[in-house]
């Protein structure tokens, strides 16, 4: 049977428009990051591992009926911490390591089939929940996820890809509720209407356990959704093709514990190597992948950055002169990251030339210009697309992190501008970003965090 999964359309409300739309405006009551611009960011820094690969595995690992999995490389940032409290929550055995770099899961005494709501309705992550637990348990109910604040991230594709697999959907009384038939799960053949890396992996889980094959077309070819795939083999599963286009799951009876590593996060390497670009200075990424980071470099290169592969990471430099201006479309991978839309429009605001960028993943993502506006960044920006010219330079201000993306490109602006900028609403940072004042003010950055009554504290 094939089962073609289209793309409901969803109300994207008011446009932001060229104007500076209603935001809350940070207090100085707020813990923040403090930043006096100027420095050259010189040296390495050790990459981590991937956040959205990690929120999946530790997903993923939920399948596992028999002993434990033990993950390594696993980044300490709370968006981690709120899925284990999460896993914890059913019944699920979650321990780090002293250096909280590694986490053991036993989730081999499953009790329940319904995630916390209070802690669900934080990350939107916790979505990756549904496949496996209906897979594990025959049924899940789960509060719509939150996370953050970036325009409509519909969840039908979950939904109907599950449905062809021969769920039960129920979104009655605010929650999802999904029920798999007495028989259990069977493979179908899935077509996705657009390559959703959460409907990927949350189809290629259920069917992990389903009777049967499945193929899914138009499939997530995220690194992400590849590391998933490998570990579900590496826990007996059968999946062919992760990472592309088309991957093919072969049902199986049971999986069991395995030890994995998660992959370098590619959008902390890109984040890092603008962090390089923008302030005129240059820096090893230690453990980074580049052929995950592919889009990343070459855009980087077409700017006029210089770009040095080596096989255990990645150096970038600042070219000695300004950047040229380039048109950036963020898009589903292999396309340049929509993660790296809001830090690379941060880098063209001072590039030579006007650019254009266009964000076709998510329409609400351009909140951040308007905090880029106060620090003298020139744009506009309407629905996907904003156009920005460079300016010769950016100016200290206190700015907002809408949400963590934003967040890390407040941050950008703040190393380059001159003068002192503090970021406010940290806390978006922090759930994807792993100690990065800290790494910052390790090669050259004049960078600190202060609590809520304006006292310094240790750089994290």
């Amino acid at each position: 049977m094939i089962v073609e999964v289209e793309k409901k359309p969803v109300s994207t409300g008011a446009k932001l428009g060229l104007e500076v739309g209603r935001r809350m405006q940070p207090t100085p009551s707020e813990s923040r990051i403090v930043i006096e611009g100027g420095k050259p960011l010189v040296g390495t820094i050790p990459v981590g591992g991937s956040k959205n690969a990690t929120l999946a595995l530790m997903a993923g690992v939920v399948l596992a009926s028999e002993g434990t999995t033990h993950l390594h490389r696993v980044p300490r940032i709370s968006d981690i911490a709120t899925m284990a409290t999460i896993l914890r929550g059913l019944g699920i055995v979650v321990e780090f390591s002293e250096s909280r770099q590694d986490v053991s899961i036993d989730a081999t005494r499953l009790t329940s089939f319904e995630p916390e709501d209070q802690l669900v309705t934080r990350m939107r992550g916790s979505l990756q929940l549904l496949g496996p637990i209906l897979a594990r348990q025959g049924r899940v109910r789960l509060a719509p996820p939150g996370g953050c604040n970036i325009g409509a991230r519909a969840y039908d594709l979950h939904l109907k890809g599950l449905s062809a697999l021969g769920a039960t959907i129920d979104e009655s009384a605010g929650y999802i509720f999904a029920e798999a038939p007495a028989a259990g799960l069977r493979g179908a053949q899935i077509y996705l209407d657009k390559p959703s890396v959460g409907a990927t992996m949350n189809i290629l889980m259920a069917a992990s356990l389903a009777h049967g094959r499945t193929i899914i077309e138009n499939a997530a070819q995220e690194p992400d959704v590849e590391d998933l795939g490998s570990l579900i083999n590496a826990m007996g599963g059968k999946v062919q093709g992760q990472g592309t286009g088309m991957i093919t799951i072969d049902g199986v009876a049971a999986l069991k514990g395995v030890d994995f590593m998660v992959s370098p996060d590619r959008i902390e390497a890109g984040t890092l190597a603008m962090a390089a670009a923008i302030t005129g200075g240059s820096l090893f990424l230690e453990g980074a992948n580049p052929s995950h980071m592919r889009p990343i470099l070459m855009k980087l290169a077409e700017m006029g950055v210089v770009i040095e592969e080596a096989p255990d990471g990645v150096r970038v430099s600042h070219p000695g002169h300004k950047l040229r201006a380039v048109d950036v479309t963020a898009m589903p991978h292999p396309g340049f990251p929509t993660d790296l839309q809001q830090p690379v429009a941060t880098l063209l605001s001072l590039a030579e030339g006007t650019a254009m960028v266009t964000d076709t993943v998510y329409e609400g993502r351009f909140r951040y210009l308007s905090e880029l506006l106060k620090m003298g960044a020139k744009a506009r920006w309407e629905g996907r697309t904003a156009v920005i010219t460079g300016v010769n330079a950016l100016s200290g201000a206190d700015v907002e992190a809408s949400d963590l993306r934003a967040g890390a490109a407040m941050v950008l602006a703040g190393l380059v501008a001159q003068g002192t900028t503090r970021v406010f609403s940290i806390h978006h940072i922090d759930r994807g970003y792993e100690h990065l004042t800290a790494k910052l003010a390790g090669v050259g950055a004049n960078i600190w965090r202060e609590d809520e009554h304006g006292m310094r504290v240790e750089a994290a």
